[in-house]
């Protein structure tokens, strides 16, 4: 399997259209490659599969220094920021490619901080931090992976994520140093809208 490459984040701030979506397109497909194994093997329960759809919406968490994540803002026309809660320490926005590549660019607020985001960027650098899965139950994918994987999710009850979504987060592929999220879309959240 390849690792990120840098020039793939470098290019995500090119001046041109057609290198940033080969960028969002190969960061992409590394981070669904990297959660696959383990999605795949959770999906097997008929129950959770039923919880993620037939076509899952998959949205790979790509954490940059906050240089960087300015520098791909700008060039992708300053897309909006998400409404992340404060407590998380985190600036967010969404990318999206035609062909379904859809990345959020993650950074901290204080690089110096405890966040989850600058925790990431202070051990590993710039690079996929998570892979969230578009759910429809958060809380009963947890009891599903909890009860027949022996899986238990890093905080016990759903949290609050960007734009109004509720999230659990599993680390699922720990030597790749990235987590599986599972969210869902709550009534007021603008992602229910957006994707």
């Amino acid at each position: 399997m390849p690792n990120l490459k840098e020039e793939w984040i470098t290019a995500l701030s090119s001046p041109e259209d057609g290198e940033r979506a080969a960028a969002a397109r190969r960061i992409y497909d590394l981070g669904r490659s990297l959660a696959h194994s383990v999605v795949q093997r959770w999906s097997k329960d008929e129950k959770f599969a039923q919880l993620l759809g037939k076509d899952p919406e998959i949205t790979v968490g790509l954490a940059v220094r906050p240089e960087t994540f300015a520098q791909i803002r700008e060039a992708n026309g300053w897309p909006q920021l998400a409404e992340v809660p404060p407590e998380q320490d985190a600036s967010e926005f969404a990318l999206r490619f035609e062909g379904g590549a859809t990345l959020d660019v993650l950074t901290s607020r204080d690089p110096e901080g405890s966040g989850a985001i600058a925790n990431f960027l202070s051990k590993f650098g710039d690079g996929i931090q998570q892979v969230e899965f578009r759910c429809s139950n958060v809380n009963r994918a947890a009891a599903i992976l909890r009860d027949q994987f022996a899986v238990a999710s890093v905080y016990p009850e759903a949290r609050p994520g960007a734009d109004g979504t509720r999230r659990k987060t599993f680390d699922g592929n720990r030597r790749n140093q990235c987590v599986c999220d599972f969210a869902a879309a709550t009534v007021n959240s603008r992602r229910c809208r957006a994707f």
